[in-house]
């Protein structure tokens, strides 16, 4: 489905910074290990289409440890275990959805197919070190993201976890759309309250059936 971002994609291809990130991630890809694995950098827009979206949720860099970053944020491969973030993810749903998660799988393509955008801010990452390509041109490029997804006409839902999630609440002004904020999921975070109870699965798939779209089945079996 990437071409279905064509309009997104064209407008970005000239600016100076998508022309310095792709020299600089040439680079990166030829001398060091990066992830997730270059043809899985634009994943998360290959798996849901603009005319198709509704939800965003957004991470911040993808997970740096081997196997584990597959170009949507919080979703490691079939057979990886499931990350602690992701885990808390899946209590709260059971809790808020009143459905079994299977905690062993962490593959989140299911939501991606539903509609469901798993966006990092930054796409790429070097091995072993988190946030190792926090640059400015992935700055700008979430940015103008951001923009686009804002002026899409169809009711989108939101959800941001974390202080750096919540940053682009000023980015979504369209009234159309729906804002769900919340502590960030990970263990640190999660368990000084924030997090749990904030049944942002129910709240979303409300506002999605209040606006005659199909619901998120949100159960990963």
């Amino acid at each position: 489905m990437l071409s279905d971002w064509k309009e997104l994609f064209d407008s970005l291809k000239d600016r100076e910074y998508s022309k310095s990130l792709r020299v600089f991630l040439d680079a990166e890809y030829s001398v060091r290990t990066i992830y997730p694995p270059r043809d899985m950098v634009f994943q998360a827009f290959k798996l849901t289409s603009p005319s198709d979206l509704k939800v965003v949720i957004i991470g911040q860099d993808p997970y740096h440890n081997p196997g584990q970053a597959m170009g949507m944020s919080f979703s490691v491969p079939r057979g990886v275990d499931p990350p602690p973030s992701l885990i808390n993810v899946y209590k709260e749903i059971e809790s808020d959805l009143k459905i079994k998660m299977n905690f062993e799988n962490g593959d989140l393509t299911p939501w991606a197919k539903q509609g469901v955008l798993l966006l990092n801010a930054y796409l790429t990452v070097r091995a072993g070190v988190p946030l190792s390509h926090k640059r400015p041109e992935y700055d700008e490029f979430i940015h103008d993201v951001m923009v686009y997804l804002n002026q899409l006409e169809q009711p989108i839902v939101f959800m941001l976890w974390g202080t750096f999630a919540k940053k682009f609440i000023p980015e979504i002004s369209n009234s159309k759309h729906l804002i769900l904020t919340a502590s960030h999921p990970s263990p640190m975070a999660a368990n000084y309250g924030g997090w749990f109870g904030n049944k942002h699965f129910s709240q979303c798939n409300e506002y999605l059936s209040k606006n005659n779209i199909a619901s998120i089945d949100w159960q990963i079996k």
